[in-house]
């Protein structure tokens, strides 16, 4: 049976969180805000597609098991989200419309598509979570040292969160659709439809934010070249250096996470497989003392 555990944190945001909570790192900053706008639609779109299969699912008690669990950790990831992006949007009213529509692209790729698509798309996007996601929790003192710990606090659980269920997509996913290769098909729309989720959110960000407020463009920032951008510049090979979260990550451990990146996109990848970082142990076992993790990074106990 899966060993996924529920985690209940009494997250809370209001109106003293400032958009440009990262001053040390606006750029990391702005990203981790659009992250948080994004992740409400999508893991509502997740929680929607799972309960899709649910008949399919009651087919096998482990694999069933593994659904309910994964569903109710993304639903916690939703409702803590969800109170981070009402703060920002009690800054600026206009910014609910970024929900509105990402949730309207979703509930239209709901409608269009059936559920092994789905599960497909959330195994596709889901792999790129551990290699991602290790690079930020390993050199999370450069990128949210100085924020406001509420924030940091909120992306690290959710980062460490998604390292624990690295492998729930795809053990739906196969479970749905049994070829490695189906889900390989549906890659290109897979990041094809999230980039156009995340560009319909930065463009709102541009134009509704100011840009004391945002430090960057968001739409550069969140390119689909944001990767390969930040790499040219480290060569001397860009005409002048662009929006990046990635400055402060030593070059070997972007190029190891750009490499584990395309292998996340190979028919037999498994995410179970794959280097995890030390630090998502250190969370787990405060929590378990009983530690307010709502402030947890920066705290004498996370040091």
């Amino acid at each position: 049976m899966t060993d996924l555990v529920i985690r209940k944190i009494g997250w809370e945001f209001d109106a003293s969180v400032a958009f440009k909570w990262q001053p040390a790192n606006p750029d990391f900053g702005l990203f981790c805000n659009a992250f948080t706008f994004i992740a409400v639609p999508f893991e509502r779109y997740i929680v929607s597609a799972v309960r899709m299969a649910a008949d399919r699912f009651a087919e096998d008690p482990v694999v069933a098991a593994e659904a309910d669990a994964f569903l109710k950790q993304e639903a916690q990831h939703a409702a803590a989200h969800r109170k981070h992006m009402l703060a920002l949007i009690e800054r600026y009213p206009d910014l609910e419309q970024c929900y509105t529509d990402a949730c309207a692209a979703y509930d239209d790729l709901l409608a269009r598509e059936p559920v092994e698509f789905h599960l497909a798309y959330i195994a596709n996007l889901e792999a790129t979570f551990t290699p991602l996601f290790k690079v930020l929790l390993d050199n999370r003192d450069s990128l949210f040292g100085g924020g406001d710990v509420r924030v940091a606090s909120l992306m690290l659980w959710h980062f460490v969160e998604e390292i624990e269920h690295r492998s729930s997509g795809l053990i739906l996913c196969r479970h749905v659709a049994p070829s490695p290769w189906y889900r390989l098909r549906h890659v290109k729309a897979t990041f094809n439809h999230v980039h156009g989720v995340a560009d319909a959110i930065a463009e709102r960000f541009d134009r509704i934010v100011p840009f004391g407020d945002r430090g960057a463009s968001t739409r550069e920032l969140l390119s689909g070249a944001f990767l390969t951008g930040e790499l040219k510049s480290r060569l001397g090979r860009a005409k002048q250096a662009a929006p990046t979260i990635f400055g402060p990550v030593p070059t070997r451990e972007l190029l190891a996470m750009m490499w584990r990146l395309a292998l996340s996109q190979t028919p037999y990848h498994d995410p179970a497989d794959q280097p995890l970082p030390a630090w998502a142990d250190t969370w787990m076992r405060a929590y378990e003392r009983g530690e307010d993790m709502t402030t947890f990074f920066g705290s004498p106990a996370e040091r």
